[in-house]
């Protein structure tokens, strides 16, 4: 799709409107690429999560949606925090769910007239989502919200080779079959 672009990159770096957090709940910074936007935006993502867990989300951002912070010393406008499935407890509603991250978290930059994003792998990581099956979710996700809004960017960033080959290649699965 011209809208949807695959790369190997820093997504602390990226130059879009928003980029995507791969939150846990608590949505106060964790490892992967939680801590590293947490890190590269400072004090200012922090302090934004802390009041939204004091007033909007007082036990956690749920599985599967999605809520905006400034992205404080990024590049990037926003940060767009969306928690994953854990793959070993999310049962039937594993794809259902994960699909909701990338299309909350579309409607949330939709919602703050981003033009582009970048997401990560979410769930794929210490959340255990076998990353072929991730792939393909999210590919099916950002295609069917850009069926109705294709004027939105949407990047997936991946910080190795095999990760990218592995998103890559299921995409490629999916496009042989349309």
């Amino acid at each position: 799709m011209k809208n949807i672009n695959i790369k190997i990159a820093d997504i602390t770096q990226e130059d879009v409107c928003a980029v995507v957090n791969a939150a846990n709940s608590s949505l106060l910074g964790g490892g992967g690429v939680d801590g590293a936007i947490h890190r590269a935006g400072g004090e200012q993502i922090l302090n934004e999560c802390k009041s939204l867990r004091a007033s909007s989300y007082p036990n956690g951002l749920p599985t599967g949606e999605a809520v905006a912070t400034t992205a404080g010393e990024m590049r990037a406008k926003y940060v767009i925090h969306t928690v994953g499935p854990v793959y070993s407890s999310c049962k039937n509603r594993c794809e259902e769910l994960l699909s909701n991250c990338y299309i909350n978290s579309l409607k949330a930059a939709s919602e703050l007239k981003c033009r582009s994003i970048s997401f990560p792998a979410i769930s794929t990581g210490i959340y255990g989502y076998p990353k072929d099956k991730a792939a393909k979710v999210a590919y099916k996700a950002v295609k069917s919200f850009l069926g109705a809004d294709d004027s939105m960017e949407v990047n997936f960033v991946f910080s190795s080779q095999e990760n990218c080959d592995i998103f890559t290649d299921a995409i490629k699965e999916l496009q042989s079959r349309d």
